[in-house]
């Protein structure tokens, strides 16, 4: 039987977050679920939770969650599953600074400074397991999510180099790399859409409406999308195994396209990049 561990999980309120702290709490783990709505954090409470308000676009906020987390948790962490991320869509010839910084400040800025802050606690107690839900657009690029693939991009590069730090501290660090997940991550994305792209002035608007319709689509919008849980498999395996894996591909798109990258010359995989 597997020791219970206590998993720190970012962005419950929905999603991979939620599914993954319901799956690991019947299994027995303590998880601590952060959201960064007050009401979401009152919903998981109310649920059986035990959570804190944790907005990672907000210095103060993480290191007042982190603090409340450890001491919840009798300062002591096993895992930390980064999971909390956005999308904000657009030609990258459309994306300004405001924005770009916009999405970094949560999908990479945030990420990594609750990272750096709970490194130490792993560190004295001797162990961690450190998990970033990362993308098959960390692995490739697509069109119109420049943003999101640069925050993806930036976010393997930290976790590959922030592994090969940590050799021999016991603190293994893994990257989750999820395709298409039934989520509202595309609804959110069309929010973002709306409010930051100047849509009708700019050289791509016609590509925008074709964009705008899958994005407001119900359910899956492309072929291979999975559940939530399929996503929540992979972290269990990642808190569970004696031999965390460093990449765990979920969906077929990302095993195909990590094998294609591998297989093809850059021009061959762009020209099939292009055509998804």
């Amino acid at each position: 039987m597997i020791p219970p561990k206590t998993v720190l999980i970012t962005g419950c309120s929905t999603g991979i977050g939620y599914a993954t702290a319901i799956e690991l709490k019947n299994r027995g783990h303590k998880v601590i679920a952060s959201a960064r709505k007050e009401e979401d954090v009152a919903r998981l409470q109310q649920e059986g939770f035990i959570a804190v308000q944790l907005d990672l676009a907000d210095s103060a906020s993480i290191q007042q969650a982190v603090k409340k987390a450890v001491e919840l948790a009798d300062h002591k962490i096993d895992v930390l599953f980064n999971n909390a991320a956005f999308g904000q869509p657009g030609a990258v010839e459309d994306l300004s600074r405001k924005v770009l910084r916009f999405q970094f400040e949560t999908n990479v800025f945030g990420t990594q400074e609750l990272t750096n802050l709970l490194i130490p606690v792993m560190r004295k107690q001797g162990h961690g397991r450190i998990v970033y839900n990362s993308s098959v657009l960390g692995l490739v690029a697509m069109t119109y999510r420049g943003a999101y693939n640069a925050s993806k991009y930036a976010l393997e590069g930290l976790a590959d180099t922030l592994r090969l730090e940590l050799h021999g501290s016991n603190i293994s660090v893994s990257l989750i790399e999820p395709g298409p997940i039934l989520s509202n991550f595309r609804h959110n994305s069309f929010i973002l859409f709306k409010k930051n792209i100047a849509a009708a002035d700019s050289f791509h608007k016609g590509t925008y409406k074709a964009m705008e319709e899958r994005l407001q689509k119900e359910g899956a919008a492309v072929p291979f999308t999975l559940p939530a849980k399929a996503v929540a498999d992979r972290v269990i395996h990642a808190v569970e195994s004696k031999c965390p894996k460093i990449h765990y591909y979920v969906t077929f798109p990302t095993y195909l396209f990590a094998f294609l990258k591998r297989l093809l010359p850059a021009s061959w995989l762009d020209n099939l990049l292009r055509r998804v």
